[in-house]
């Protein structure tokens, strides 16, 4: 994520990071998986106030060891919710009173009530559970009607859910591995989708052959601008 006062903010495998605009220069500011030396750190968005909302995931995608981190500053770094396998996608509702969280490794996108002035989530549901032949839950965003867009790993699609969790529509991908989603555009009305190609075998991406690539859907809705860290 862009930070205020330029450069970014990341997460990496080596801990919590900020990176200088030239993508240079990682300087480590905190590592709170040291107990986990096969975790990194996976998906991060910031709320509203320019928070900074990350999670880490175990490597193997097998065992419970990650978790969902709040980070105010690069000595305020608070976990918030332990126990994930595969963290993911993070998004807000227009109001900021719902935040969304996805845990891949559970199959699932979780709601929780969010508190915008203190940062603080309660209430923690289901909002969504993805059927495994759907594939996986990856990344997602939330659009200016407040709902939420999802990817699917090893889905071949991208799926429009209500604030409610009903599905109202889907957009099939021609590549089976679907990361992410994020909206753009001067206007925020482009939907560009990113996808991989990482452990396909030769005969998987003969018939998928745009595994790996950048898409852009003209989705009929517009997103909501991001807001970067203001630590």
């Amino acid at each position: 994520m862009k930070r205020s006062d330029g450069g970014f903010i990341a997460g990496t495998k080596a801990g919590l990071a900020f990176v200088d605009a030239a993508l240079e220069s990682p300087e480590i500011f905190a590592t709170p998986e040291t107990e986990f030396p096969k975790n990194r750190f996976n998906d991060g968005k910031c709320d509203s106030r320019g928070r900074f909302w990350v999670g880490s995931t175990d490597c193997d995608e097998i065992e419970p060891n990650g978790s969902l981190y709040r980070v105010t500053g690069s000595d305020d770094v608070t976990q918030i919710l332990p126990d994930i396998i595969v963290s993911n996608g993070l998004g807000w509702s227009p109001d900021d009173k719902t935040m969304y969280f996805t845990d891949s490794g559970h199959g699932v996108i979780y709601a929780f009530d969010y508190d915008i002035e203190t940062g603080d989530i309660d209430n923690k549901r289901m909002f969504a559970r993805v059927d495994p032949s759907d594939g996986l839950s990856d990344g997602l965003t939330v659009d200016s009607e407040g709902f939420i867009w999802g990817a699917h790993w090893d889905g071949w699609r991208i799926t429009r859910y209500a604030p409610d969790g009903r599905i109202v529509r889907t957009i099939g991908i021609p590549v089976p591995n679907v990361t992410s989603v994020a909206f753009g555009g001067d206007a925020l009305d482009q939907l560009f989708i990113t996808t991989a190609r990482l452990g396909m075998s030769e005969d998987q991406l003969k018939e998928a052959p745009l595994s790996g690539g950048l898409f852009v859907v003209d989705v009929g809705v517009s997103g909501k601008p991001e807001t970067p860290y203001m630590g």
